[in-house]
């Protein structure tokens, strides 16, 4: 992704669609981030912004959000920096804290962030995901089991991907992020 050039911004958090309530129409231009920041409402209109989907990872932590504030991006951009930068990953882990901790990203630190963080697979495929992250993780929390099974010359003894992953232990998600398929599971 990169740095930007906006005096407030860190990171290039892609363009934005808006609307504009004075003039009650869209607003003709795509934004950048920073020109979302830098929007002033008293002077050019109260308005609200969307990504444009130009950023997947910008896209996904705004997910099912009807609007983004200025202030809702200083702090994904703040947030990106105290984790140490834009990756896919760390879009990923704070999409997935917002998700299922009930707060607002003003209100994530990258220290709750990571700490809460899934396991992260990425691919093409969500079937393909599936099979690896189970097999991985009933390595990981299952070792004496999983030796049993993989040491098994039985026809009868199956592993279900799908129940195992389905059951209550774990959280999974499943995400498109741009043209990959990302899937995160946490214990539960």
């Amino acid at each position: 992704m990169g740095k930007v050039t906006c005096r407030n911004l860190v990171f290039d958090l892609g363009t934005f669609e808006g609307f504009n309530f004075r003039s009650q129409s869209a607003i003709e231009r795509v934004l950048t981030a920073g020109e979302v920041v830098e929007w002033d409402h008293d002077r050019d209109g109260e308005a609200e912004f969307w990504p444009s989907g130009e950023n997947p990872g910008v896209s996904l932590v705004f997910k099912g959000q009807n609007a983004v504030s200025g202030g809702e991006l200083l702090a994904l951009d703040r947030l990106l920096e105290d984790m140490g930068g834009d990756s896919d990953e760390h879009f990923l882990q704070i999409y997935f804290a917002l998700s299922h901790g009930g707060v607002s990203v003003e209100r994530l630190d990258a220290a709750t962030v990571q700490a809460n963080s899934p396991q992260i697979f990425f691919g093409f495929y969500f079937s393909d995901l599936r099979k690896e992250a189970a097999y991985e993780l009933f390595e990981l929390y299952y070792p004496e089991e999983f030796q049993v099974w993989e040491k098994s010359h039985c026809d009868g003894l199956i592993f279900d991907v799908d129940r195992f992953l389905d059951s209550p232990s774990f959280s999974v998600d499943e995400v498109k992020l741009g043209d990959r398929a990302a899937l995160l599971v946490s214990p539960q």
